[in-house]
């Protein structure tokens, strides 16, 4: 379990980045934080693991306040994949990348070697095990960045705009992957942008603007919420647009909805009344 008690946080004491978020995040989540541009979003997770330090306000993984862990132990629990892969890459090919992090943590090099064929066997980057990370598409850094985090088996994850860069079937195959992990017992913690990637796959929403939290609950009501929706910066999903446009013809479709069953329920009915 996860605890933020009243964080705040900002950059040379200037820029304010978090201004005093609380939350919980329990083990076995899969959570979307979103917001626009500036809102925190990244912020926030760079706490989770350690990257930065609350200026005011606590961040405590199992009962136990961040601040008494190191980076590298808290690596161990709390992997995080950033938006830029470029910034988490930096070695002559993808083999020695993944493995690089591996030996950081004290792992052996037979088990450290054995944990990357894996990985990249399972995310489909066992081709590439001696390319350099730097001839590859944008998609697959992406991809090769998440193998150094998987590869060290952490029990939550956190991915900052992975669907950046991928196409439709990277991104089922994106959705599939953490849906399995999460089936596994890990939290899954993602932040974006992508509305419909969410809709589809994530169950509880964080919603952010100006360094604060400003909705979290169930996706389909967070994202319903046409204030949440502006100030987030968020393009309303399709099928919410659907409903709106439906109610204005039936009444009693309502205008907040965003899962195609209920949608679909609603329709039925007023079908199958006339």
């Amino acid at each position: 379990m996860i605890i933020l008690e009243d964080v705040h946080f900002a950059y040379d004491g200037l820029y304010t980045a978090l201004q005093g978020v609380s939350l919980q995040i329990d083990d076995g989540e899969r959570i979307a934080i979103m917001g626009s541009n500036g809102a925190g979003k990244t912020t926030l997770v760079k706490h989770l693991n350690g990257l930065l330090r609350p200026d005011q306000g606590r961040v405590i993984l199992d009962g136990v306040d961040t601040k008494q862990y190191s980076v590298a132990e808290l690596a161990r629990e709390i992997g995080l994949v950033m938006q830029n892969p470029d910034h988490q890459l930096f070695l002559d090919s993808v083999e020695r990348e993944v493995i690089f992090g591996l030996e950081n943590l004290g792992y052996s090099k037979e088990e450290s070697k054995e944990r990357c064929e894996r990985t990249l066997n399972s995310l489909g980057l066992e081709g590439l095990a001696e390319r350099s990370p730097f001839t590859l598409s944008g998609g697959e850094r992406k991809r090769v960045a998440l193998a150094s985090v998987l590869a060290t088996e952490p029990r939550i994850l956190s991915l900052d705009e992975p669907t950046i860069g991928q196409d439709a079937r990277q991104k089922e195959y994106l959705a599939k992957m953490l849906s399995d992990l999460n089936e596994k017992g890990k939290t899954v913690i993602v932040v974006t942008h992508d509305i419909e990637f969410v809709i589809e796959n994530f169950p509880r929403t964080i919603a952010m603007a100006d360094g604060k939290i400003i909705a979290d609950g169930p996706t389909n009501s967070v994202l319903s919420n046409n204030d949440v929706i502006e100030r987030c910066s968020l393009t309303r999903p399709q099928l919410t647009e659907t409903a709106r446009s439906l109610h204005s013809m039936f009444p009693e479709v309502p205008e907040r909805l965003t899962l195609m069953d209920d949608l679909e329920e609603v329709v039925l009915k007023i079908l199958g009344g006339r």
